[in-house]
């Protein structure tokens, strides 16, 4: 059907729409054929497919008939003509794999382990004092002050390190400082003020648990003042002179006397007190003013200078048996903690000389010769004197 306009014949309108039906029609099929050969060919590859189902449906897929797909399709020649025995499965091992070089990069192990940070202690801790330990050497172990250790435990030691002995139980603060017992009247700022540190020292460290506007401590408690310092309420024996002792017996101990006048002097140089020159427990500072010397139980103790003995036998205040020497010339020597006395009192004495044996009477945690030098009445380093 046509329509004649200005002498040019056109297709109808109808005819048009019919075109357009078919054309788009056979481009479905077109495309649905080649989705559904594709999709034989997947099936097949992944076995659920056969091949004798995909030939028979591969000509009607591509539009063929069957002797033109055979035409176009080369026969297998590999393909069996007699009926194949069912495919049984066989578990075959596979080759191990290597690489031929190993890749440039960088391995890292597997660690099963988790790491927690660890954070700086702020409680006060307790350690039972073992044979052989020293407030030195405790000191040492938790990383602080021997000071701090004296101060937090005055009601034990009373300043005095010799004062330890097996089995004692000291507080061991977290740092450097003065672990304060509070008493009635106490106040942030008066203790601050007395410890030489300031109030926010006390108030900022947490282990005190105290309220920044309202700070509240009942007589009684303990509170850590970090960075504090106080003096030290020691106990010593004093500087004893030729001739009479001048000091009470029952402060010093029985083993104070009196002496001659004259007798041997030093010579101003000194020697090591034991065959053995290291030590063992404390050093010298300020809570300790002499040095605890390695000798074992029965070892010989020597005079470090000539001189007179001044004390000789048993001593207050943790030293057990203990020697003194007079030297004459401003300087006095001490040995305590001994075992056995060689040297009876007013004795003199010879340079290097045996006067005694060490051991670990008094209070000790183990044998070893406390060895202290004493000048014009002044305590000082046996260090700078030694050789």
């Amino acid at each position: 059907m046509t329509s004649v306009e200005s002498g040019v014949t056109k297709p109808s309108s109808a005819f048009t729409r019919i075109l357009s039906v078919l054309f788009a029609a056979l481009t479905w099929l077109v495309a649905l054929a080649m989705l559904a050969f594709a999709a034989v060919m997947i099936l097949q590859r992944v076995g659920i497919v056969s091949a004798q189902t995909l030939a028979e449906t591969a000509p009607f897929i591509a539009g063929l008939t069957q002797p033109q797909y055979q035409a176009a399709v080369k026969p297998n020649p590999v393909q069996p003509t007699a009926v194949q025995a069912p495919r049984q499965n066989v578990n075959v091992p596979l080759p191990a794999f290597t690489l031929a070089q190993q890749p440039e990069s960088v391995t890292r192990g597997v660690n099963l382990h988790t790491i927690i940070p660890t954070r700086p202690r702020e409680e006060v801790v307790e350690y039972r004092i073992d044979k052989g330990d020293s407030v030195f050497s405790i000191a040492r172990k938790f990383n602080i002050k021997p000071e701090t250790i004296l101060w937090a435990n005055y009601d034990l030691l009373n300043d005095n390190p010799d004062m330890i002995a097996p089995g004692m139980v000291l507080k061991i603060p977290a740092t450097d400082g003065v672990y304060y017992k509070w008493k009635e009247g106490d106040t942030i700022d008066m203790v601050a003020k007395a410890l030489k540190v300031q109030p926010l020292d006390i108030l900022s460290w947490s282990a005190n648990r105290l309220d920044l506007v309202n700070p509240q401590v009942k007589p009684g408690e303990f509170v850590m003042v970090p960075g504090g310092v106080r003096e030290f309420r020691q106990w010593v024996i004093p500087t004893i002179p030729r001739g009479k002792a001048g000091v009470l017996r029952n402060v010093l101990g029985p083993g104070a006397c009196d002496s001659p006048e004259g007798g041997a002097m030093g010579t101003g140089s000194f020697v090591w007190p034991a065959h053995n020159h290291t030590l063992s427990g404390n050093d010298y500072w300020s809570g300790h003013l002499g040095i605890d010397v390695a000798a074992g139980l029965g070892a010989a103790v020597l005079a470090a200078d000539s001189g007179v003995v001044v004390f000789a036998g048993w001593a207050n205040g943790g030293y057990g048996n203990t020697i003194v020497i007079d030297h004459g010339n401003g300087y006095q020597t001490l040995y305590s903690h001994l075992n056995s006395i060689g040297a009876r009192c007013g004795m003199g004495v010879i340079k290097g000389g045996p006067i005694a044996t060490a051991g670990s009477t008094g209070n000790s945690t183990g044998p070893h010769l406390h060895f202290e030098v004493r000048y014009l009445g002044g305590f000082i380093n046996p260090w700078t004197v030694l050789p």
